[in-house]
Parts: C-alpha cells; structure tokens; sequence
C-alpha cells in the first residue's frame, strides 16, 4: 500500500483522528462542445468558499454514524439532492497532507475518504441543478459546481489550465488517479495536460508578480 494510504478498517481504527469523507460524481456523455471536442465524461467537483476547487463532502463522525450516512449527509446539505453512497465506492483512505496555512499538528490528525459513484447523465444534471437551487450550503460553503473539462482544445485548453487551478489538500492527486483508475482520460493524454499545466503554472507566477507590482506602486503614491 502506498506511503499515507490506508484501508477503510485500518483508517476507523485509528483513534484521536478527524475524518472527511469526499466523492467524484460522475457520468457518461455522448456531447460535444461545439459540435467538435468529445466531452466523453461529466466530472462534478466545487468551486469552495476558500477560492480552492474540490470534490463534495466534509467531515463526518464515525462515533455517531457510517462514513457513508456522513458523506450523504454533507452531499444533501451542499448539492441538495440525497445521494445514497456506498461501501462499494469507496476508493481509499489517507492521512491528510499537512496545509501550509495550518498547524502540521492539525492537519496531520485527519484522515479523508474517497469514494467515487458514476450516475447516469440525467441524474448527474439534476445535480447540477438542484445544488444551484435548494442546496443548503450554496452561495455559502460552496460557491458553484464545476465541471472538469477532459478535452484539450487547439492552443490547449482545456484539462491542462484546469489541472493549473488551486485545489483544496489532496483533491487534485484524487482527480488524477481517479482519471487513471476509471479509464478517463488515457495515460499519455494527461501526462501532456500535466506537462502543459507546469507551463502554465510559470506564466500564472509571472502575472500575479505583475500584478503585485501594479499594486504596489499604486499603494506608494496613495
């Protein structure tokens, strides 16, 4: 087993620890954007209330209930539709990696859970649009749902600049091994959407420097 990675048993045995539990929703689509680049899947993940992207869920108290009661009960409140989850999707169990912007004795006392629930195409819709509509948490923990684009477009748009984004812990390794897992997207296509993106990541560096001077020299002369 991977370095971090834990069994579903291994990780309910372990004691003085939070845990989170997260899904990747998703479905298969015969779609095109403008009637040219295959769509193929349709992957949900959030825009947060932090500005980080990252998949559904939150924590949850195996003490007091399943982590998959928990996890449905997080999905309710944050995508307004009650999605039955269960033991068999989840993926794996990990400790959490240490955030920048918190203690490392915080962050390295939680454990998230995975899982991954492909859905129909008209379910997955309906998502969409109940999390825009009577979810409990939107406009509030959570700022919009948004849908992972698996195509790559001419001057390569698409996955690349989206995989450049920020994302919240461990979201964007769970995205990447789940593409690979679930056969999405094939090795060598998001090997060069991830080379692409380290490109990308250098010219995002160089705008916000530019920005920041912009900003400074405007602070000076107030």
């Amino acid at each position: 087993m991977a370095s971090g990675q834990l069994s579903r048993a291994e990780a309910l045995a372990c004691s003085g620890f939070r845990h989170a539990c997260h899904v990747m929703l998703y479905s298969d689509t015969k779609t095109q954007l403008f009637g040219r680049f295959p769509i193929r899947h349709i992957i949900l993940m959030q825009m947060r209330f932090d500005g980080l992207l990252g998949f559904p869920g939150g924590l949850v108290n195996p003490s007091e209930e399943t982590l998959e009661e928990g996890l449905s009960r997080e999905l309710l409140e944050e995508l307004g539709v009650a999605l039955p989850i269960s033991v068999e999707d989840h993926v794996d169990s990990c400790y959490a990696p240490a955030s920048p912007s918190s203690s490392s004795s915080s962050s390295s006392r939680l454990i998230t859970h995975f899982y991954v629930k492909k859905m129909e195409e008209e379910q997955i819709k309906e998502v969409e649009r109940a999390a825009a509509s009577s979810a409990t948490d939107h406009g509030q923990e959570v700022l919009g749902m948004v849908r992972v684009p698996l195509y790559t477009m001419k001057g390569g748009g698409g996955l690349a600049p989206f995989l450049s984004h920020c994302f919240i812990g461990n979201a964007r390794s769970q995205l990447v091994d789940s593409l690979l897992r679930f056969n999405l997207v094939a090795p060598e296509e998001l090997h060069k959407a991830l080379t692409h993106s380290l490109t990308k990541h250098t010219h995002t560096a160089e705008d916000l420097k530019a920005a920041l001077a912009l900003t400074e020299a405007r602070r000076k002369r107030r």
